[in-house]
């Protein structure tokens, strides 16, 4: 009987330290879900799901609160994510997600939020200037680093030129415009509601990102976020894809919707919204596109080593 009770009490430990080994800890409950708000330039799947509270409707019957922190900048919102403030990256750029990965950060790409080469441009106002080729040793103004920054390299190379041959001046997208408007430039790069005011006043588009690159924006959360919650993450898609659906169900009222909350006439959000591939599916073009973002980034000194672009992503609907 006492060998018996050993072997009992042995097997019993035995048990507990296997069970110890092979599981997860339960994940803390959420009480609240923190989703970047990014209306600009027309980031219309996010300006329907706040305004017809979509994630509150999904998830308020768990007692889960939403959150809208209004973080527009890229690198901020990566800041917010590893801080664990932020829980969901809506509308991130492909530039800030390869930056923050780069640097350690455990993120996961778990959807795109949209492709628009077409929003991003490069424009001129004096008529000598017909195409890119025409800004050797001209002073172009525009954000370093940005999609719009890899807009102009790709089309100075699609002409035989280097970075070099024209004198880049960094600056937001409304300084660009005011610069080339007042001679002081003589192009901006311009993206978004930008384009059709700078159009208005007497500039004209050159080029677009359109056959260049597909300016890739993306959805993003931290890597243990995602391991520890990742029915909310399959939720947080479902409920982006109705959001999609209820764009296409119902164009005039999103057109309202998205011209009240951003200020822009309906007249150019329907100009723009023609622009914008919305399709959150991750396709190989988009790593490819991800992949020419990473040299871009390497290529101008502002990534030192290349990460694997497919670690990054996590498609939730496989």
């Amino acid at each position: 009987m006492k060998k018996l009770t050993t072997l009992l009490l042995i097997v019993a430990f035995a048990l507990t330290i296997a069970g110890c080994g092979s599981s997860q800890p339960p994940a803390k409950k959420l009480d609240t879900i923190s989703i970047s708000y990014v209306k600009l330039p027309l980031n219309v799947p996010s300006i329907v799901e706040k305004k017809l509270g979509l994630f509150e409707k999904e998830f308020t019957k768990d007692n889960i609160k939403i959150t809208y922190p209004e973080i527009t900048e890229g690198p901020k919102m990566t800041s917010a994510l590893a801080a664990g403030s932020l829980n969901f990256c809506n509308a991130l750029g492909g530039t800030s997600a390869i930056l923050a990965a780069a640097n350690g950060l455990d993120i996961k790409i778990i959807g795109m939020y949209s492709r628009a080469p077409k929003a991003f441009t490069i424009m001129v106002k004096s008529p000598d200037i017909k195409t890119v080729a025409d800004l050797k040793g001209k002073t172009v103004a525009g954000p370093k680093g940005t999609i719009l920054h890899q807009l102009l390299l790709a089309a100075l190379n699609q002409h035989s030129l280097a970075g070099d041959a024209v004198n880049y001046v960094n600056m937001g997208i409304p300084q660009g415009v005011t610069a080339l408007l007042s001679g002081d430039a003589d192009a901006a790069l311009v993206a978004g509601p930008a384009v059709p005011k700078a159009i208005e006043a007497g500039a004209r588009i050159i080029t677009t990102g359109e056959g260049l690159l597909d300016a890739t924006i993306v959805i993003a959360v931290d890597g243990k976020f995602l391991q520890e919650n990742p029915d909310i993450a399959k939720r947080y898609m479902m409920v982006h894809q109705q959001s999609l659906t209820y764009m296409k169900e119902h164009p005039e009222e999103v057109y309202r919707l998205a011209a009240e909350e951003t200020g822009i006439s309906i007249e150019d959000v329907q100009k723009m919204y023609g622009w914008y591939d919305f399709d959150p599916s991750i396709k190989d073009s988009d790593i490819k596109d991800l992949e020419k973002t990473q040299d871009f980034l390497v290529q101008n000194g502002l990534l030192t080593q290349k990460i694997e672009i497919k670690k990054l992503l996590k498609d939730l609907s496989k």
